[in-house]
């Protein structure tokens, strides 16, 4: 059994053991889903009938009790027709009340469920279930499909403690200041290119404007484009993704509520009511965007009326007041404005490398769309601090003004599903739901696999890693979202407080076993092993110092030309990030051994173990579609995605330079992908080789370009030491 398998059993059966049910289950499913015919699987499907009936979903304890009968193992199947005789057997009206009768070796419980059965119970040191696994063959369990509890909302509730938002203004302004320095750097880079190429070119003069200091300019341009985002933007999104007005005597025909939430919040706040938009897309998403109340405008696609009910609508309008309210909407549009443009123009120009493809100008576009690509990336970038945090206070708010956090969590998952949905339809990441991302409810790369795994497991499985994973906060440094299991935990927290029952079962931050968290704290520290090599760099270059003073003071050695020229620091820098990177790669990327690798059928499982981490370096070959953009505009393999038979899961790939075949070249047809998965805030495999049916394959040398970039980094360090 592997490692983390067992460890998730052991936690599994633990909880089942202390009576933390949802939690059992949410451990044990994934195993008993995934873990095919294995020993692991019969303890975990037995622990499974067990907290069912203990939970009260009966149907579902004896639908799994049923495909136990049929088990080859004698034991397990005699277990089962006992416990099948429990589930279904009629029971007096007196005895319901009644404590239900245990084995000697049942574990204790905490609490019993209202509906609980008598299922006689397992040990938990393969009592029933034999050391030696038996080749058996039995009904899989059927997919569960998706289940929506429909928890009420509060019929009354006391309003929450006021939340704090100096970090989010002190963000505010940190990420304006991040948007103007990078603006500055690259308009300077831009300016001094110009110059320097006209000073080396003949004939020609360096233009004398292009030598001034821009800071002035760019802050003026930033505060006037915060003054007329909202007309702007009206403009942009209206040509570009056709966004219309929306009637608001449309809207009551999708969600009754909406309306009267819009009127009565607004009313409180004395503001009017902000302009209502549509953008004609199936993705379900939502937006706002504008430099005041009054010129607010709060924008929902098609998909998001049609997939969404009346509350769950209605509660998406109320985390949009939320952003209106906390005023974040304002620097949100400003990075709109600025970064919307760019995408466009990126999208215009890999359009024109596609239309050259055997012309002599297609590397240049092709080249050209990349950079600009990048550029838009690093915009963006600015403000993901930003974009991780305002959505806790969004969602506060709008479980606030109307009373029903279940519906916002059903909302969230809801939209998470539809992103995932319209990717394998459209067979791509539409290019709407990318460049609006940092402004939507629910990140698109978070959806990918969150949204399509929906179905085969509940949503406590899929969300555990979310909520248990130690270092999990850590691991979102590079996400536009926070994490979705953590936003919807938020959410259950505030139903507990106001008494009503939560659409999601998640237990408040349940730990790993001390031996699992001991392993996965080694596992992290591998995992930023380069970037502990800059602290260390730092000791290193301290002690260099020191070693070389005393040597100077004591007459016994004179480098005071080295350590009076600070550069020799830099140098240690790069050679003990150098280092950090030579220690984590044999462990990023083991050899790859058909007999070790782990199939599509067991992605479920590897997205919902708790304990799992990037460096854990799964070994995978999986069997699905490609999906992604075809053409130029994919060439940094930035929209490459795995659609499996269990669901989606991004891929990795980098190119050798001038490579005859892109990964888009195979896009649309059945693939075969071996590389390495990786659990992190956004599950994605490091591809190490695609080959489709006809036999023809691309390689991704991952490790080549780590190593690559290990020995040129040790290279520039040394130089730098040496030369000071």
């Amino acid at each position: 059994m592997p490692s983390h398998t067992e460890s998730a059993l052991e936690a599994g059966l633990a909880a089942l053991k202390q009576g933390n049910y949802q939690s059992a289950i949410a451990q044990l499913e994934p195993i008993a889903t995934n873990q095919g015919n294995s020993n692991a699987s019969l303890q975990a499907k037995v622990g499974l009938v067990m907290a069912y009936a203990r939970c009260g979903e009966l149907k579902k304890a004896i639908a799994l009790c049923q495909t136990l009968t049929e088990s080859q193992n004698t034991q397990v199947k005699e277990w089962a027709n006992v416990a099948l005789t429990h589930l279904t057997k009629k029971r007096k009206p007196s005895q319901k009340s009644q404590n239900n009768d245990v084995a000697a070796d049942h574990s204790p419980a905490t609490t019993k469920p209202r509906h609980a059965s008598d299922v006689p119970s397992v040990g938990y040191q393969n009592k029933y279930i034999g050391n030696e696994l038996l080749n058996s063959s039995y009904t899989q369990v059927k997919e569960i499909g998706i289940y929506w509890r429909q928890a009420k909302r509060a019929k009354i509730w006391q309003p929450l403690k006021k939340p704090n938002l100096i970090p989010l203004k002190l963000l505010s302004a940190g990420t304006f200041i991040a948007l103007y320095w990078v603006l500055r750097e690259i308009i300077k880079f831009v300016m001094a290119s110009i110059n320097k190429t006209l000073v080396d070119l003949p004939y020609l003069e360096p233009l004398q404007f292009l030598y001034r200091d821009p800071s002035q300019l760019i802050l003026a341009l930033l505060l006037i484009a915060i003054a007329i985002s909202p007309w702007l933007l009206d403009w942009l999104l209206a040509y570009f993704y056709g966004q219309k007005e929306l009637s608001k005597d449309i809207l009551p025909n999708y969600s009754r509520e909406t309306p009267r939430v819009l009127h009565r919040y607004c009313q409180q706040k004395h503001w009017p009511s902000p302009q209502l938009r549509i953008l004609p897309i199936a993705a379900p998403i939502a937006f706002t965007y504008g430099n005041l109340p009054r010129n607010a405008r709060i924008v929902v696609s098609q998909g998001l009326l049609e997939q969404l009910a009346d509350e769950e609508i209605a509660t998406i309008y109320a985390a949009q007041l939320g952003q209106i309210t906390n005023q974040d909407f304002v620097l949100m549009s400003l990075v709109l404005l600025v970064t919307l443009p760019i995408y466009q123009l990126y999208r215009q120009i890999a359009v024109w490398a596609d239309r050259f493809s055997q012309g002599v100008f297609h590397w240049p576009f092709t080249i050209a769309s990349s950079l600009v690509y990048l550029l838009w990336s690093v915009l963006t970038g600015t403000a993901i601090l930003y974009s991780r945090l305002r959505p806790y206070h969004s969602d506060r708010l709008a479980a606030e003004v109307t009373g029903n956090p279940n519906a916002l969590v059903r909302a969230l998952l809801k939209i998470s599903i539809g992103i995932a949905t319209d990717i394998k339809k459209a067979e791509q990441t539409s290019s709407q739901i990318e460049s609006l991302n940092i402004l939507l409810p629910v990140g698109y790369q978070q959806s990918i696999s969150l949204g399509s795994i929906a179905g085969q497991l509940n949503f406590e499985s899929m969300l555990m890693w979310d909520n248990v994973n130690p270092y999990r906060r850590w691991l979102t440094i590079n996400n536009t979202h926070p994490l979705i299991g953590d936003r919807i935990r938020k959410l259950c927290l505030i139903a507990q407080h106001w008494h009503i029952d939560p659409e999601v079962h998640i237990t408040s931050q349940q730990s790993l076993s001390e031996k699992t968290l001991q392993v996965t704290q080694q596992s992290f520290l591998l995992q930023i092993a380069p970037f502990l090599g800059i602290p260390l760099g730092f000791v290193f270059a301290g002690l260099i110092w020191l070693g070389w003073q005393t040597a100077f003071t004591l007459k016994f050695l004179n480098l005071k030309w080295i350590y009076e020229d600070l550069s020799f620091v830099t140098g240690c820098l790069l050679i003990c990030f150098s280092i950090g990177i030579i220690i984590r790669m044999n462990f990023f990327f083991p050899d790859i051994k058909p007999s070790s690798t782990q199939t599509d059928h067991q992605l479920p499982y590897l997205l919902t173990n708790p304990p799992s981490l990037p460096i854990d370096s799964i070994p995978v070959q999986c069997v699905g579609q490609l999906l992604g953009r075809p053409g130029m505009s994919n060439f940094l393999s930035q929209d490459l995605i795995l659609q499996s038979s269990k669901g989606l899961v991004k891929l990795h790939h980098v190119s050798w330079l001038g490579q005859p075949i892109n990964p888009q070249d195979f896009i649309g047809r059945q693939i075969i992908v071996t590389g390495w998965f990786r659990r992190g805030a956004t599950p994605w495999i490091d591809v190490q080789t695609i080959q489709t049916q006809s036999g023809k394959t691309i390689h991704s040398p991952h490790p080549i370009w780590s190593t690559i970039l290990a020995v040129a980094a040790q290279a520039w360090g040394a130089y730098i030491f040496l030369v000071g």
